[in-house]
């Protein structure tokens, strides 16, 4: 591995050293890190970034799904003047691709040997037409709890194992007077929710067939109806101010002991961390009761956009090459609370949910079970993604009932497919 690594150091080097001949000039990053657990993680690349003499033009969008970046993106798109790198998810990435509109990072990636440390699940989204086309950061997985281990203490309530017990502590948190499920009524929270729910219920064939396959004998399915009932449990065990909320603002509800548990991706661990706690003695991560041994994942990938001239192809360069080293794949993650996108990183950094999110990483990925997140663009496209958003929010809100959403769900999809 220290003979690879070498010469992956020198490749590097040699196509830096060429792709620098001129100084490289700033870039200019569209993302939606504004949270203080993610700006935190962010702030490694920009050092980083900095320490190569390249200077950083911050464009943050807020909203944590992202809609509301890729809106700018488009228009910035349009006019005719993207930015030098977008943080981007899934199949908004290939999207791009399709369009033309990503330059191609095959040098770099070639130097440092991508291909050999991806995972092939990543590869899927950060390659088009055999070109690597983004650099991916992380790997987020969405089927996580995140719990207040003090309530729990003081309640007697032991970490749940099973979707009946999970139920079961959230009555008794409730009958305590305390907050059960920290939530933001928005629609990818909702969403996320329903990953680790549909994993959880009908396990990863289901989950595949479902919304990866868009099998209408599935969507039909008890098992279906099923789902939509343990999200309206879930609903019943939400606070009446959630409308609106914020992700953060609901991770802090649990930090702050108002709320014993929150369904969140593990990008909700920065927040934890970032108000000083500590994993085991704080807080608590585990995987939603049902659905251990897998894992629905989602990865934040920089996806590069043509740019013209010697000075921002360099600085392109050297971001990728800055995001795909082991140094910086190891330092932000340990930050952002996700898990390296190289499968050759160390875990001695990381605390004990970050060893257990690459512990669980690597299982998935031997055994088939690492699977694309439904609601953050890694299962289906945009236009099926943001109609399976409308049906669960709405159902989530009592509009209708769960064999209603069932049927919303099938001629929603058949629409947008």
């Amino acid at each position: 591995m220290r003979g690879y690594k070498l010469k992956t150091l020198a490749a590097t080097a040699a196509l830096l050293a060429t792709t620098s001949l001129a100084h490289a000039e700033d870039v200019e990053v569209l993302h939606w890190w504004t949270s203080g657990g993610e700006a935190a993680a962010l702030n490694v690349l920009k050092e980083d970034l900095s320490g190569q003499g390249i200077g950083w033009q911050d464009m943050p969008v807020a909203g944590g799904g992202g809609t509301e970046a890729m809106t700018v993106l488009r228009a910035r798109v349009t006019s005719g003047n993207p930015p030098t790198a977008v943080q981007m998810l899934g199949f908004d990435i290939l999207d791009w691709a399709e369009e033309g509109a990503l330059a191609n990072l095959n040098d770099v990636a070639a130097a440092e040997g991508w291909d050999e440390v991806v995972p092939e699940a990543l590869q899927a989204f950060a390659k088009h037409d055999g070109n690597w086309i983004s650099a991916p950061v992380n790997v987020h997985s969405t089927n996580w709890v995140w719990a207040n281990k003090a309530i729990l203490d003081e309640l007697g309530i032991a970490q749940p194992t099973s979707w009946d017990e999970f139920v079961a502590a959230l009555e008794a948190v409730e009958a305590s007077g305390k907050i059960a499920l920290a939530h933001g009524g928005q629609a990818w929270q909702d969403a996320t929710i329903f990953d680790g729910v549909v994993l959880s219920t009908g396990g990863i064939d289901f989950y595949r067939q479902a919304f990866i396959d868009l099998d209408p004998e599935a969507l039909v399915s008890d098992t279906m109806v099923e789902v939509f009932d343990r999200m309206a449990t879930l609903r019943g065990h939400v606070d009446e101010n959630f409308s609106g909320r914020d992700w953060n603002l609901a991770s802090a509800m649990v930090i702050n002991g108002e709320a014993a548990f929150q369904i969140m991706g593990d990008w909700a661990k920065g927040e934890f961390i970032n108000a000083g706690q500590v994993p085991g003695e704080d807080f608590l991560c585990f995987r939603v009761p049902g659905s251990e041994g897998t894992v629905s994942f989602n990865a934040d990938q920089f996806a590069m956009f043509g740019v013209s001239g010697d000075d921002a192809v360099a600085a392109q360069n050297a971001m990728a090459a800055s995001i795909m080293s082991p140094e910086f794949q190891s330092a932000f993650n340990v930050v952002k609370g996700s898990a390296p996108a190289r499968t050759d990183v160390p875990n001695d950094a990381f605390d004990a949910c970050g060893q257990q999110a690459m512990a669980d990483l690597a299982e998935a990925a031997d055994s088939g079970t690492l699977i694309g997140s439904i609601a953050h663009g890694h299962a289906t496209r945009a236009a099926v993604k943001n109609a399976i958003y409308d049906v669960v929010t709405a159902h989530f809100n009592g509009e209708f009932d769960s064999a209603t959403a069932v049927q919303e769900l099938v001629t929603a999809i058949e629409i947008n497919q």
